[in-house]
Formats: structure tokens, sequence, C-alpha cells
């Protein structure tokens, strides 16, 4: 015990709040569970909805605009060249985000899941702490990993704020759209990049 640590008692602690973590911890709820859910962020959601799959799919679904737009002449109808205000497409990303995780929050809070943010670390196979703004021992019957993935750079070449190699994080601040982007990983957020770049350089 460290002097000044709060410690909670839980039935089932949850490590990681993105969606295999607050799944989890929504499902032990409803079958009765006292639950508290530990993260590093804030928000609820984790990479997939706050920075991941969910941001860059908002980018795909304009992609889709633009293509449509694009095409829609030889159906008679003509649009003008396409003007991408980045600063405004930022702003509708995130109100989406915003909302997702607002309605994660409700969820949450109807259920009464406890959540903790924080690194946590285990310290036995009942108990670990969770080194936040405050430090908090939990004490749990089960526990649940879902902690999820995180970008490796490539050897030799790190992410760097505003570089030429960077993980889907920095992808989603990019100053202008590149005319041309090499995407490596197999993920949906990846994937997504891979289609919307080409579209958005020609627009």
């Amino acid at each position: 015990m460290v002097m000044g640590e709060a410690t909670i008692k839980t039935e089932v602690a949850v490590v990681g709040g993105g969606p295999g973590g607050y799944a989890a911890a929504f499902r032990a709820a409803d079958l009765g569970l006292d639950v508290t859910l530990i993260d590093l962020d804030e928000r609820l959601g984790g990479v997939c909805l706050l920075r991941g799959c969910i941001p860059s799919k908002t980018l795909l679904y304009l992609t889709t605009l633009i293509y449509d737009a694009g095409r829609s002449e030889a159906m008679g109808i003509r649009f003008g060249q396409p003007q991408i205000d980045l600063a405004s497409v930022r702003a509708w990303k995130d109100k989406v985000v915003d909302r997702l995780v607002s309605g994660l929050v409700t969820l949450s809070n109807k259920r009464d899941v406890q959540r903790l943010q924080g690194r946590a670390m285990f310290e036995s196979s009942s108990a670990l702490r969770v080194s936040g703004l405050q430090a908090t021992r939990v004490e749990f019957e089960h526990a649940i990993l879902a902690t999820g993935s995180h970008p490796t750079p490539l050897p030799g070449a790190e992410f760097h704020q505003g570089g030429r190699v960077m993980d889907s994080t920095g992808a989603l601040d990019l100053a202008d759209i590149p005319n041309r982007l090499l995407v490596v990983a197999p993920a949906m957020s990846a994937w997504s990049w891979a289609r919307c770049t080409p579209c958005w350089a020609a627009g």
C-alpha cells in the first residue's frame, strides 16, 4: 500500500477502453457484475474511435462523395471541381467522433461502469495498480485485457509530427493533401487512407 493511494474492490477489472474493452465492460455490467474500466485515454473509444478506424472512415465517406460527383456527368448531372477545406473537414470528423464518444459515456453511466484513467500494472493475479492523476490500487476477482494495438515504426524511420513517415494519427493531421502516399499496414484505417489519397489529390 502506498500512502495516499485509494483502493477499489471490483468483480471485473477491464484494461482497455476500445471496442474490445468497453464491449466487455458493458456485457459484464449487463450480467449484474460490478465493473471497473481502466484506460490511458480520458475518453472511451480507444484508437479505433478516437484516431483510427472511425476518423479515417469519415474521410472515406467524403471520398465517396467526390468520386460519385466525378462520375455523375455520365448520368446527366455536372458538378464543378471540388474545393476541399481541410480545417472544415477535420472539424466535421471531430464532431462525428465526439458524438460517438458521448454515446459511449451515456451507455457506460447507465450501467454504472466505474472508469479510471491511467496505466494499469498488475501486481498479482488479483490486484493491479493504476498510475494516473491519482494512484489507485484495484483488487478484482476477474480481469479482462483489451489493450488493443499500437503502430510500430520502421527501423531507422521514427514517427515525427510533420515528418514524411507517420502513423495513422499523424496522417489525420496532415497540413495538406499529398499527391502520393505509401501505406504500409493491413489495418482498416490504412485501407481507408489508400482509398482516400488518390481521389483527394485528384480533386
